[in-house]
């Protein structure tokens, strides 16, 4: 592939980036040791907004029409941007520890985060939700020591969510009933990330092992 686009306006590590995928599918996200979030435009040469937060953002996520973004940091919290006023809108608590990854629901309507607490958890982020927006906690999965931030994923029927774990196994739930289904071994090292392809029934992970794997599973 060929470079077309560089921004460097971070003043620390870049943990984490997300697209949008519908609204204005030109803005990307970027979330950094440096406390900020920023959001950019391809069209521009510079960010177009500095979400500022108190503590290093580790991981970041639009909502399905980009007017909302979702941060997480080590403060543990999850919090909810306004675009439109660069200002918190509500906040998601539950986590213990830092929170690693996160992933928006293909449907749009929930919100899946993995924490350094060796929780998965899932968030009703509709506009009218229940005060209590935490549905689902997910247990199984592991980290440790070396406090990678371990990215989690759904599947494309939102019927599905795996995660990575520091115990080398790749971990997939089923969302419904909370149970753990599949725990597939392979890799040596820390599963950094799994993912679903969009069409086959196949769950592809890389490891700090250094490999690529793909594995078919019946979902």
């Amino acid at each position: 592939g060929v470079q077309v686009k560089k921004w460097a306006e971070h003043k620390g590590f870049v943990n984490s980036c997300c697209p949008a995928r519908r609204g204005n599918p030109q803005l990307f996200l970027s979330g950094s040791d440096d406390g900020t979030c920023k959001i950019w435009d391809q069209r521009w040469k510079k960010s177009s907004r500095t979400l500022q937060d108190k503590f290093q953002v580790t991981s970041v996520a639009f909502s399905d029409h980009a007017d909302l973004v979702f941060t997480g940091g080590i403060d543990n919290v999850v919090k909810v941007w306004d675009m439109r006023k660069s200002k918190v809108l509500y906040t998601l608590k539950g986590h213990g520890d830092t929170i690693t990854g996160m992933s928006l629901s293909n449907d749009g309507n929930f919100l899946l985060t993995n924490a350094m607490d060796n929780t998965l958890r899932v968030w009703d982020v509709r506009p009218y939700a229940p005060q209590e927006r935490c549905t689902r906690v997910l247990t199984g999965h592991s980290h440790n020591f070396e406090m990678n931030l371990l990215k989690c994923s759904w599947s494309m029927d939102d019927q599905r969510v795996s995660c990575g774990s520091a115990d080398a196994l790749v971990n997939i739930w089923d969302v419904n009933t909370g149970n753990l289904l599949y725990k597939l071994p392979g890799h040596q090292g820390s599963v950094n990330e799994a993912v679903f392809h969009p069409k086959e029934k196949i769950i592809g992970s890389c490891s700090t092992d250094k490999k690529v794997f793909l594995g078919e599973v019946d979902i």
